[in-house]
């Protein structure tokens, strides 16, 4: 029987060679271009990308094969590229989709396979379900050899680059980034996003020198190219030793973005989070909702009080957050894992322009990353992260749910629980500190996550929250 192929929170993933196998691409292709057809969507072409993984590049052809086979026009990136830039180039070409090899932060092991529909964004919970019955129903999937479908005109090479650059120029006031004279540090993780930044800022009196900048698929010195403390080593001890400004990293598909400090200290995704959200309505006096995962930071939630602006609580996820922030109009959409979305742009994570962002504010302001993270906490009051990865049995999985679920859960590190929620997984409101749980939709783990007012309480509720699971 041929592997199931099931979507979760952002598309397809799977072992190379183990699930995610050429056969497989070939099935997903073709239930792609079948949805596409089904839906009317097909004859607008259909973008096809990929990031810096092993065999992502001969998995996108394989994509590019099995469309043009069906009459589709495909548009085929030339090189490695961005998530976003491949997501902007669906609306600068008025495509169908977009068809992305890339398993994004996941560890060198996993591929993965993206579809992000005609608005350029995270395909809906709605749209993977159907795409899933297409893909189960694929008996047999057709392919051309490339050249073939080259010479019939109906795959076209091209460079996402350019388009992208343009609107990130029209968003972002890049010479004053350039004047700034900041030293900045980039970790682009052996991904796809290598190079974009020292592109858009390089020119003036601001350097930059870019960590890992080349192709490696075994993403080596990381456990996974996820922009997270345990990632970052090398750029943490880089900054102080380079006595650089600020440290940013791109994840493996550079739509999540990490910031670290001229420390070298790692700033927690949910305080950068709110530091592009106090950016937008304080620098910028930009007004509009802000849409946040249910495991996003409190602080939006206060800085929605100040500045008079809805907040949006979604489950985990852009097939979520995305759609919500197109309904509102929202002045920015993000999630815990560092993937923010603005107006103006993409509906979409993009982890270039969120780096942008931060050195926009810093150039603006002469404020340093910890200074910058001092005066959010002038604004809404201390607030301490950490989030807790814990793998798990699968057999395992009914009786974590059951315990997640029990209403006798009144406490929690000797704290009363003031409310709790389901909107995803499960989430504990307690006196100046929040705690949730909940399954990844990516990978075999349980994540824990936990916000409060003193990092002594983040540790204390982690350690409570696990015993009481047994995990």
């Amino acid at each position: 029987m041929p592997a199931k192929i099931k979507f979760g929170t952002d598309g397809w993933r799977a072992i190379i060679a183990q699930d995610f196998t050429f056969d497989n691409v070939t099935r997903c292709a073709q239930g792609l271009v079948d949805y596409l057809t089904e839906r009317g969507t097909a004859a607008q072409g259909l973008v096809v990308g990929h990031d810096t993984r092993f065999l992502s590049r001969e998995f996108a052809e394989t994509v590019a094969q099995v469309a043009a086979a069906n009459g589709l026009h495909v548009y085929l990136a030339d090189k490695a590229a961005p998530t976003p830039v491949l997501s902007f180039s669906v609306l600068h070409r008025h495509a169908g989709g977009a068809a992305i090899i890339t398993a994004s932060h996941n560890s060198a092991n996993y591929n993965g396979f993206k579809f992000k529909p005609e608005y350029g964004g995270s395909a809906t919970q709605e749209i993977t379900d159907q795409l899933e019955e297409c893909i189960q129903a694929v008996r047999r999937p057709k392919s051309i050899p490339l050249d073939m479908a080259r010479a019939r005109g109906l795959v076209e090479d091209f460079d996402p680059a350019p388009p992208y650059v343009g609107r990130i120029q029209s968003l972002v006031h890049l010479p004053t980034i350039q004047n700034a004279g900041l030293k900045v540090m980039v970790d682009a993780m052996f991904g796809a996003g290598a190079g974009y930044l020292p592109r858009l800022i390089s020119g003036g009196r601001t350097t930059v020198e870019e960590l890992h900048g080349v192709r490696n698929p075994a993403f080596p010195g990381m456990e996974q190219p996820e922009p997270i403390a345990q990632n970052l080593t090398e750029l943490a001890s880089s900054i102080p030793q380079a006595k650089a400004s600020v440290g940013l990293a791109l994840d493996g598909d550079a739509d999540r973005v990490g910031l670290l400090d001229e420390g070298g200290n790692f700033i927690t995704t949910l305080q950068v989070f709110s530091l592009l959200a106090l950016y937008l309505l304080e620098q910028k006096g930009e007004r509009g909702a802000l849409v946040k995962g249910v495991t996003s930071s409190s602080m939006l939630n206060q800085l929605g009080e100040k500045f008079g602006v809805a907040v949006h609580e979604m489950p985990v996820g852009f097939k979520h957050i995305g759609p919500k922030f197109t309904e509102v109009d929202a002045l920015m959409g993000g999630e815990e894992s560092g993937g923010f979305a603005f107006r103006g742009h993409i509906p979409e994570r993009d982890g270039i322009l969120s780096a942008l962002y931060l050195l926009e504010f810093m150039a603006r302001t002469g404020k340093s990353p910890a200074e910058l993270v001092q005066h959010l906490f002038q604004q809404v009051g201390p607030h301490y992260y950490h989030r807790r990865d814990v793998a798990f049995n699968p057999d395992d999985r009914k009786r974590i749910q059951t315990l997640l679920n029990s209403k006798w859960w009144t406490e929690l590190g000797g704290m009363p629980i003031r409310q709790w929620d389901r909107i995803d997984g499960r989430r504990l409101i307690l006196d100046k500190a929040w705690l949730a749980a909940r399954f990844s939709g990516t990978e075999p783990l349980l994540r824990i996550y936990c916000e409060a007012d003193q990092p002594e309480t983040v540790q204390k509720l982690l350690d409570a929250a696990a015993e009481y699971l047994g995990v």
